[in-house]
């Protein structure tokens, strides 16, 4: 029997995409971790000017996944489009490598590199594509394998960081790495990605127009899953807030949010090869909320736990939960527009802006009231509220009566 990994080895398409989400992650994790710190200490941004750096980038970043997943669609455009995110990327990076100046870090952070980050959607829409020929359990085997990929860096990368600014690398230093990692990812989508007149997978353009192609993406039952699947995704951005501050609060230091952060994410890999191995046996929709059934468990018992010894056992369901959820709700979006993979996987930036939408509103209003506590439990029971609208939305509808005989 051929495995998933064996299966992306020997395949050509499988393996730049294998090889495009470790050389992005490993990009993403390096400048997304640290551009907070980046942006207020070493380049004197206030909180209020990076929250709006913040949201330019995600405007500019769906903007562009929107256009270009739509662009793919239509024409023989696939390759051209990925060259062009790979070197946006890499421009970003060189510009603030080069001249350091705060200008360049606003130009690189705000156009750039959310045009860059257009990759992600674009890979996996290449996955989709060269994945088409095998059963369905095994696309989403393929495609949860990939997601597991793009973790692995975060694991690696983040923990050397952390080690060689401990010994007293400047931050700054990340701009002149990233900029190597970028130069070889463009020369990956250069070299690796099939030009789409030669392209090994059969693709049938839509021929819409990009009004046409817009109305498609928000048909009324595509947008409401798609918002749903970033209300399930909102907890893992939750988590990303509170955590820290959860930990501060209870005298825990950032030695521990690390380790938690990089433990949970070990665990989340092996959550997510889980996932493709248990997709041929079990219903995906059954996974994705057996996920969000253990995520909820833990954002429910973290404010508790926090202070105790009891804490490190919630990375398992952590883990483990995310990893059934994350690369399952990238299959689940991408069949929304089945015959659409680059649109299909522009929904993942929309359903991004949905979950930080609610995030940040949960926070606000969880902060206000009662402190991190009440966020966390507000984020369980969002993502088990959203999982049980879209089990309801996608419910096997009952036979009607025949006429009778």
């Amino acid at each position: 029997m051929r495995t998933i990994p064996g299966l992306i080895l020997r395949d050509p398409s499988l393996r730049m995409v294998a090889a495009g989400l470790l050389l992005f992650a490993t990009f993403a994790s390096s400048l997304g971790v640290h551009q907070s710190l980046l942006a207020v200490e070493v380049f004197g941004l206030s909180d209020t000017g990076y929250a709006l750096v913040l949201l330019l980038a995600m405007s500019v970043a769906v903007t562009a996944s929107i256009v270009m997943g739509i662009a793919t669609d239509r024409g023989p455009r696939r390759r051209q489009m990925a060259l062009v995110a790979a070197t946006a990327s890499l421009a970003g990076a060189a510009l603030v490598a080069l001249t350091r100046a705060p200008l360049a870090f606003l130009l690189a952070h705000v156009v750039l590199v959310p045009l860059g980050g257009t990759i992600f959607g674009q890979l996996f829409a290449a996955g989709r594509l060269a994945s088409a020929p095998y059963p369905p359990a095994t696309r989403d085997g393929l495609l949860a394998v990939l997601r597991a990929l793009f973790a692995v860096p975060f694991m690696i990368v983040l923990p050397l960081w952390g080690l060689a600014f401990d010994r007293g690398l400047p931050l700054l230093a990340l701009y002149p790495a990233v900029t190597v990692v970028a130069a070889l990812h463009l020369f990956l989508v250069w070299r690796a990605w099939p030009h789409d007149a030669h392209a090994p997978w059969a693709e049938t353009k839509s021929g819409l127009d990009f009004r046409a192609s817009l109305r498609e993406m928000s048909a009324g039952p595509v947008i409401l899953r798609v918002a749903l699947v970033g209300a399930v995704h909102s907890g893992g951005a939750i988590v990303g807030i509170i955590l820290g501050l959860l930990f501060a609060a209870v005298g825990r230091g950032t030695g521990d949010v690390g380790l938690f952060f990089g433990l949970f994410v070990a665990v989340e890999v092996v959550g997510t090869l889980s996932a493709g191995l248990l997709i041929g046996r079990l219903p995906r929709l059954l996974l994705i909320a057996t996920g969000v059934g253990l995520y909820a468990f833990f954002l429910a018992l973290l404010p508790f736990l926090a202070d105790t010894a009891w804490l490190w056992l919630l990375i398992l369901p952590a883990g483990f939960g995310g990893g059934l959820i994350y690369p399952l709700a990238i299959a689940y979006l991408q069949d929304l527009l089945a015959e659409r993979p680059g649109a299909g996987g522009s929904l993942i930036a929309v359903q991004r802006v949905a979950a930080e939408g609610l995030t940040t509103a949960i926070f606000g209003l969880g902060a206000w009231a009662q402190g991190y506590a009440t966020v966390s439990l507000l984020g369980a029971g969002a993502i088990l509220l959203a999982m049980g609208t879209i089990l309801r939305l996608d419910a096997p509808q009952p036979k009607k009566p025949g006429p009778a005989s």
